[in-house]
């Protein structure tokens, strides 16, 4: 630009296209959440099953749910087992989500059986009070039944098996233990446990018990827990696991720490994948199971890696948005829960929290409101890349001293104040004459270097965003 074009004339220039943008935008505003599906873009290959399991008085049939994958076969199999319920006919059929998912990414089948009376499973669970080894034994002996008849299924490799479970699946899945089927390798006890309203000393029962299943098991576990479960307080896991391992059962304990509001909830969670799988991965490779990804369509793909543009609370440093935007928007990403991710267009922005990938969810809303999408945050990450083109920062001087850009007389000084306070994605370049180019938009760079070079020569980039990236010569 040069240097003698009216400061009102660059303003303008560079104020309309902001103005039509946000007239041609439907309300300046995308959705506030988005809510992306619950399930991986990949085939589950569902089949619902109703296994027998028991003929008198009267029959008593159980609802399996079976993933397969796509590619392959036989299928090592992992059978899930679930946790309790306050409203047993409608308890969800596929629970903690993660976990098959988790296995189906490993190259398993998935058979998850409901207990008695959950869904549309027959009978009824029987109360045992305190005695908790034999409401696990209930379960156990239905997870025998299930077992024989999916092993038998054509694709199933029946001499490959783990068990898993969650929460009183977990427990139940100990107890199934127990009993060192020979067809089994493994345990896997997400959180498990019991809580029986008719029971005063739950904890105790636990605590005692686990040790009774660690003197009878030789299977070996992966136990995964976390400090802030809202059923199992720390004391209780920590004195189950003791009291198992003491008595002579091989087993490995995962303290994943606090997540979020409740440990418990890890396993529904994407954001929770990173403090399980690879544990799982490496007790699986020791116990000569499958233990590598091989379908990756199966799990959330990986969020880019972490970028040094900005601080992930920095609102002046989300790019396209306005004020209004960025005020609606992205603190309404940030008070989200994880798993989040925001998206960013030239226009408009949007947000998701949950489900089975938000970064996919946010971008294709964001397609549909914008244009020039790319993720801007993942979870508590900034993952938006700097610019291109853009020459590496410097340390010539800070990017607010107006007073130490060169060769700008003080009109070229005002236009540069401006240029502090224009949106993302931006470029301030300058010639040794004094000239000058800002822009701000789409293509920043080339624009401000074209503005400065019109009659000008010299022009180089002074700063690119929030970097001053000029280099005295």
């Amino acid at each position: 630009m040069n240097k003698e074009r009216p400061l009102a004339h660059f303003l303008l220039a560079r104020l309309l296209p902001a103005l039509c943008a946000w007239l041609l935008s439907s309300s300046g505003f995308a959705d506030t959440l988005t809510r992306p599906g619950a399930s991986p873009d990949a085939p589950l290959n569902e089949k619902i099953l109703y296994v027998p399991v028991e003929s008198s008085p009267t029959p008593v049939r159980l609802e399996v749910t079976l993933y397969m994958p796509s590619r392959g076969g036989p299928f090592p199999l992992a059978l899930v087992n679930h946790g309790s319920s306050k409203d047993l006919p409608n308890a969800p059929r596929v629970a903690d989500e993660f976990i098959p998912f988790y296995f189906l990414s490993r190259g398993y089948a998935v058979a998850m059986p409901m207990m008695r009376g959950y869904a549309r499973s027959g009978g009824h669970p029987v109360p045992h009070g305190c005695d908790v080894i034999a409401i696990g034994q209930d379960a156990a002996r239905d997870i025998r039944t299930v077992l024989d008849r999916i092993k038998a299924l054509p694709g199933i490799d029946a001499s490959r098996i783990v068990v898993a479970g969650k929460s009183m699946g977990g427990w139940s899945t100990l107890v199934f233990g127990a009993s060192n089927p020979p067809d089994v390798k493994g345990l896997l006890n997400f959180a498990g446990g019991v809580k029986e309203s008719d029971c005063r000393t739950p904890d105790e029962s636990l605590v005692t018990s686990a040790g009774q299943l660690g003197a009878k098991t030789r299977l070996r576990s992966l136990w995964l827990y976390g400090e802030n479960d809202q059923i199992f307080s720390t004391p209780t896991w920590q004195g189950m696991f003791r009291q198992y391992t003491a008595a002579g059962a091989h087993a490995e304990l995962v303290d994943y720490g606090s997540f979020q509001k409740d440990a418990h909830a890890m396993t529904a969670s994407g954001a929770g994948l990173p403090l399980w799988v690879q544990k799982a991965d490496a007790f699986l490779t020791s116990i000569g199971m499958p233990g590598q990804e091989v379908n990756a369509e199966y799990l959330p793909g990986h969020a880019p890696g972490a970028t040094r543009y900005a601080d992930i609370d920095d609102l002046g440093a989300v790019p396209y948005l306005s004020d209004a935007q960025k005020e609606k928007l992205y603190r309404a990403f940030l008070a989200a829960p994880l798993p989040r991710a925001f998206a960013i267009g030239s226009t408009n922005g949007t947000w998701a929290s949950g489900g089975f990938d938000p970064a996919v969810g946010a971008m294709n809303r964001c397609w549909t409101l914008s244009r020039y999408c790319q993720l801007y945050a993942v979870d508590n990450t900034v993952v938006w890349q700097r610019q291109a083109s853009a020459p590496p920062r410097t340390n010539f001087a800070t990017l607010a001293n107006v007073g130490a850009v060169p060769f700008l007389n003080p009109t070229g000084r005002e236009a540069y104040a401006h240029f502090l306070i224009s949106r993302r994605p931006r470029a301030f370049a300058l010639a040794p004459d004094g000239a000058w180019g800002a822009s701000s938009g789409v293509d920043p760079i080339n624009d401000a270097l074209v503005q400065c070079a019109n009659g000008h020569e010299g022009c180089r980039l002074y700063a690119v965003d929030g970097d001053v990236v000029w280099a005295a010569r």
